[in-house]
């Protein structure tokens, strides 16, 4: 076999095979040998069947399946023997085969770029010294409160307030006929100014007073998201039946008797804080990442193949359709596309693509490996965090390897970063008021022991 290959960038080759046709003549002989042994020919018996019958009556089937063999045989032997990293699926417009000539195709394959070492070492890096607050944890144990508070009627008669609530009835109705797409609901309990109905609803509501009947009407915008009522206006027909306000329970330790394992509030704002410093510290290492790829995309310049930035950009777009899906709406609920994001992302896929193919290679030039014992307590992380047992981790990734070896990679490369890190110069800084609001805390999902944290 005779392969030549062709560079066509950086990251892109033409390989070029020729089979010899003695080769091809030889499979093709395995392959009509294999035939006789199972054809049914009438007129024939099995096994002895003339060779130029077989040619004349499956000659199509045997080449359909002759010549993937062939090309797939040489490909390999191709990488094995040229040390191809190809990343993607290859291209090719295979030919027919022709049994009495050698056989010649193209392939065209993308490969990882070969990098230049890279000096991870002695960047200058700036970190923001974040610190849980006590307003923070007072903010949150608040929260709670408010998850825990009961609402009652109010019994003095008076008018309806800003953030009461009111138990009402409602019907919407379009040239006074009930309207099907804006039924009648009884005993709805709705807080005033909350988002659940049109402001209109506050609007009308506030100063009124129960039992009391009222006409609300409510004109929705052409570009309004349900079709049934865009453009439309709707009179709502509401009966006002009840004032309750929300009473909030005592901040003390029969607050928290109900959140998992806890006993006091001094528990619960100890999980509280600690949360909250899991945060910052995801922050802190997020922005460090932030400034060492900044630097290092500037300092290494290289082409990155197709299928590396297509791969990145479906993994985005993928976590855009889940995230839609989890809120009951689609891409094109939202007037986008895959095409759409795909035109959005593309930088910010190249980008992604680029850090791992530097990471990849701070992995190979200092040799990093995971112990045994980080691996296992990178698991066990994990199952923390995914409130699973250890043991159900390692199942779901002996049934599935690939996963596994995708795992066990992104831990190297984290590993990696932690290497950059701890080689660089860092400048320590108090936060100023705008790092401090832009820090978006995303700490681990908490157990049975903590409380989440929400910034």
């Amino acid at each position: 076999m005779q392969v030549k290959i062709q560079d066509k960038s950086s990251v892109k080759k033409v390989l070029s095979f020729e089979i010899p046709k003695e080769k091809v003549a030889k499979e093709l002989d395995k392959a009509y040998n294999e035939l006789k042994k199972k054809a049914d020919i009438k007129g024939f018996r099995k096994g002895k069947i003339p060779r130029k019958v077989l040619e004349n009556r499956f000659s199509k089937e045997v080449h359909a399946d002759v010549a993937p063999r062939l090309i797939q045989d040489s490909f390999i032997e191709a990488i094995q023997e040229h040390d191809l990293n190809i990343v993607g699926g290859p291209q090719m417009d295979p030919p027919d085969l022709d049994p009495d000539a050698a056989y010649a195709f193209d392939i065209t394959v993308e490969v990882k770029p070969e990098l230049e070492e890279v000096d991870f070492k002695g960047i200058s890096l700036e970190k923001n010294l974040y610190a849980v607050s006590d307003a923070e944890i007072d903010g949150q144990i608040h929260m709670i409160q408010r998850t825990m508070a009961k609402k009652q009627p109010v019994e003095e008669s008076r008018s309806v307030r800003e953030n009461d609530f009111v138990l009402i009835d409602y019907q919407g109705f379009v040239d006074d006929e009930p309207y099907e797409h804006t039924p009648k609901i009884e005993n709805y309990l709705y807080g005033i100014g909350k988002d659940a109905l049109p402001k209109e609803f506050s609007e009308k509501l506030i100063g009124s007073v129960p039992v009391q009947d009222l006409e609300i009407p409510v004109g929705y915008p052409e570009d309004h998201p349900d079709e049934n009522l865009k453009g439309k206006t709707i009179l709502y027909k509401v009966t006002l039946k009840e004032i309750q306000e929300e009473i909030l329970p005592e901040i003390n330790d029969d607050l928290v008797k109900d959140l998992g394992s806890f006993e006091t509030l001094q528990e619960v704002k100890d999980s509280i804080r600690n949360n909250l410093d899991k945060g910052y510290q995801q922050r802190i290492k997020h922005e460090l990442s932030e400034q060492i790829f900044q630097y290092l995309l500037e300092k290494y310049t290289f082409e990155v193949p197709e299928a590396m930035i297509e791969g990145e950009l479906n993994g985005i777009v993928s976590e855009a359709e889940q995230a839609y899906a989890a809120n009951n709406t689609s891409l094109e609920q939202e007037g986008l596309s895959r095409d759409i994001l795909f035109t959005q992302y593309r930088d910010v896929a190249e980008k992604q693509a680029r850090r791992h193919l530097i990471l990849d290679k701070i992995i190979t030039q200092e040799k990093l490996d995971l112990t045994d014992e980080e691996m296992d307590e990178s698991l066990e992380e994990m199952a923390r965090g995914m409130n699973a047992t250890v043991d159900a981790i390692k199942n779901f990734f002996k049934m599935d390897p690939k996963q596994l070896e995708y795992y066990r990679h992104s831990q190297l490369e984290k590993k990696a970063v932690d290497l950059i890190i701890e080689n660089s110069t860092i400048t320590e800084k108090e936060p100023d008021g705008d790092d401090k609001d832009a820090a978006q805390v995303s700490e681990a999902p908490a157990s049975d022991d903590e409380v989440p944290a929400s910034k």
